[in-house]
């Protein structure tokens, strides 16, 4: 018994070859079993929507999935906004330091993600004065000063964009065409006056529409046309209100409006009825100019509403070449946007100094004037809150 066991070399030889095919065949049967099971009966997988994170735990039959962040919703976006410009008479000198040609009132436009004015004049030194009694005009570098002060959009869809006729007009589209910042509100033809800038800011996409309500000789004469130049105006409210129908489809929408009445401080019933044409037509923001004075400002529709559109009726005169044209009380308005909606407002207030700047007001001013800016809703119909 304690003899050491011995092999056997004939009977090992022998079944050596049976042994190694017997081991392929197994081998072949195991695989095919498992191919079929798993054609018979696969392992479920859970549909994952767009944009939701693959499930991190174990999932059916054991398995895990990788993990997947979910994406960060966009960022508010700050856009603001302030009245009517130009360089005009005591405003002209400021031409000449264009780091300082809006004092500090720039800190708070360049701290927004976008900000934009109404510039109301014509970009020229040549032409021949319209039949109308004011008229305004700047050199091409206005627009460079435009931009020094952290300004990103203008619009010239205002009663002063054409003060000095047909060529007057074709120096302002070539200065246009080659300006630093975004001009909106006067093109070539109908189709370019009335379009669009459109930008995407931190994930958000913003169209911004410009368009003159102020039926005077501008409105007349120099609304664009398919075939000629312009400005966009109400004269095409159909045309104004498709644009913004389209773009609401995928874009935050502005609307900067030249209308109402000088000296007015409540909006119009035709104001009132485009805000809400532009409102159903699925504009977020609407924003106005022109009657030299601060008007009311809030969100409209019934509380009951979800998100109805702010408005803006007046901002008043900003960069401005006469002293006590109605009021020297202006401001930059800084509108938040989040979730695609204007979800809240602020008012820089200013006032405008003898070298027609606007001068921030600081102090117990400030407090006393944004009060007097929400008293002005008073008579608009617009509501405090979101």
């Amino acid at each position: 018994m304690g003899r050491p066991r011995t092999s056997w070399p004939g009977r090992a030889g022998a079944l050596g070859p049976v042994l190694a095919v017997g081991a392929v065949v197994l081998l072949v049967a195991v695989l095919l079993v498992a191919v079929l099971r798993a054609a018979a009966d696969p392992v479920p997988r859970r549909a994952v929507p767009t944009g939701s994170p693959v499930p991190s735990g174990p999932a059916e039959g054991g398995r895990t999935s990788p993990t997947r962040s979910e994406p960060a919703a966009p960022r508010p976006v700050t856009l603001a906004f302030a009245g009517d410009v130009h360089f005009t008479g005591r405003t002209e000198p400021l031409l000449a330091n264009p780091a300082t040609a809006f004092g500090p009132i720039a800190d708070t436009l360049a701290a927004a993600d976008l900000a934009m004015v109404n510039l109301e004049t014509a970009i020229t030194e040549r032409g021949v004065e319209e039949p109308k009694q004011f008229h305004f005009r700047a050199p091409a570098g206005t627009l460079g000063v435009l931009a020094a002060a952290g300004i990103d959009v203008a619009s010239m869809a205002n009663n002063h964009a054409v003060d000095y006729g047909p060529v007057g007009l074709q120096d302002t589209l070539d200065a246009v065409s080659r300006s630093p910042v975004a001009v909106v509100g006067v093109g070539r033809d109908e189709a370019a006056a009335y379009a669009p800038f459109r930008t995407v800011i931190a994930g958000t996409p913003i169209s911004i529409f410009a368009a003159s309500q102020i039926e005077d000789h501008t409105f007349q004469a120099w609304s664009a046309t398919d075939s000629g130049p312009g400005i966009a105006s109400t004269a095409d409210r159909a045309r104004l209100l498709a644009g913004v129908r389209a773009a609401a489809a995928t874009d935050v929408v502005v609307v900067y409006l030249h209308w109402g009445v000088e000296g007015d401080p409540c909006p119009t019933a035709l104001m009132q009825q485009l805000a809400a044409d532009l409102a159903a037509a699925g504009a977020d923001a609407i924003v106005g100019t022109h009657a030299h004075l601060m008007l009311g400002a809030g969100w409209l529709g019934s509380s009951a509403d979800a998100h109805g559109a702010y408005v803006a009726y007046g901002l008043g005169n900003f960069l401005w070449w006469r002293p006590q044209a109605s009021s020297d009380d202006t401001g930059v308005l800084t509108l938040t946007i989040q979730g695609g909606h204007v979800v809240s407002a602020d008012l820089t207030p200013a006032l405008i100094d003898d070298a027609g700047r606007p001068q921030p007001v600081t102090g117990q001013s400030q407090a006393v004037r944004r009060g007097d800016f929400a008293r002005l809703r008073d008579c608009t119909g617009l509501r405090a809150q979101p």
